[in-house]
């Protein structure tokens, strides 16, 4: 009798065996044909995040001109591309996509996009040796505004969609309000008056380095001509500047836009 029963035991087993290596087998043929979706949500929910944390050190930058600030804000912008070289690999292999494949992938490019214009704004404030001002201050307050609603929007894209577009509206409000900010900016640039009345006595000192271009001219003559010249030059490498920030936040915008284009599609 014992045998008997360790023999139907043996055979439980072995069918049992069979049965799951069946189910193992049909499960592999499954995932094969019909691979696990990847988590969009949560990848391009990443990639926002590292752009309200390199905002907002850009804008302590902007505050305090601190070279290390500079420096955190290239070195956000290096983890930005790994971000996005992952989540386009994770695109290509994808065999379904939770929304629109290109909208994905046109909102993995627009937000890797603001980091890229913040890496280059603080890299040509080095090389033209221009300080933060209050103008661009404000514009990079509105680029963390932009960043914090766009990470809040994708956040939300999966649960709460209507707020979602919400906040892609308030994405591309930040946007106007820093094109409002760059014409005034540049309208005080190229005001003389702005010269007379804000400009700081270090700022007021003609550059030496242009003394040579008029080598030729009384020392008086040559003076005033350098100091128009300083002016000239800072005017045009601050306007440098501005620009980069109000192409940061045109990015910014579309990709407002691609999370709005995202929410008429899916709800």
């Amino acid at each position: 009798m014992a045998q008997g029963e360790e023999k139907e035991d043996a055979m439980k087993n072995e069918a049992g065996a069979v049965t799951n290596e069946s189910a193992s087998r049909f499960s592999r043929i499954v995932s094969a044909m019909f691979p696990r979706m990847p988590d969009f949500h949560r990848l391009l929910n990443d990639q926002c995040s590292l752009v309200v944390d390199a905002m907002d050190v850009f804008v302590t930058f902007m505050e305090t001109g601190d070279a290390a600030k500079a420096q955190e804000v290239r070195r956000l912008e290096h983890e930005g591309d790994k971000l996005k070289a992952r989540n386009i690999d994770v695109l290509n292999r994808a065999f379904s996509t939770p929304f629109d494949r290109e909208d994905i992938y046109r909102a993995i490019m627009s937000i890797d996009a603001v980091l890229n214009y913040a890496k280059t704004t603080v890299r040509e404030m080095e090389i033209l040796g221009v300080a933060p001002d209050t103008d661009m201050l404000d514009m990079a307050r509105l680029l963390h505004q932009g960043s914090i609603a766009l990470e809040s929007g994708f956040a939300g894209l999966k649960t709460s969609p209507s707020d979602a577009e919400q906040d892609a509206t308030a994405v591309r409000k930040t946007e106007r309000r820093t094109e409002k900010v760059y014409r005034r900016a540049i309208a005080k640039l190229f005001d003389p008056k702005h010269y007379i009345e804000e400009l700081t006595l270090q700022r007021r000192e003609p550059g030496s380095d242009l003394s040579v271009l008029l080598d030729s001219m009384e020392q008086a003559e040559c003076r005033a001509i350098v100091t128009g010249l300083s002016f000239v030059m800072d005017a045009l490498k601050r306007r440098e500047v501005y620009r980069h920030l109000s192409n940061a936040s045109d990015h910014m915008a579309h990709a407002g836009d691609i999370l709005h284009d995202i929410v008429v599609k899916t709800v």
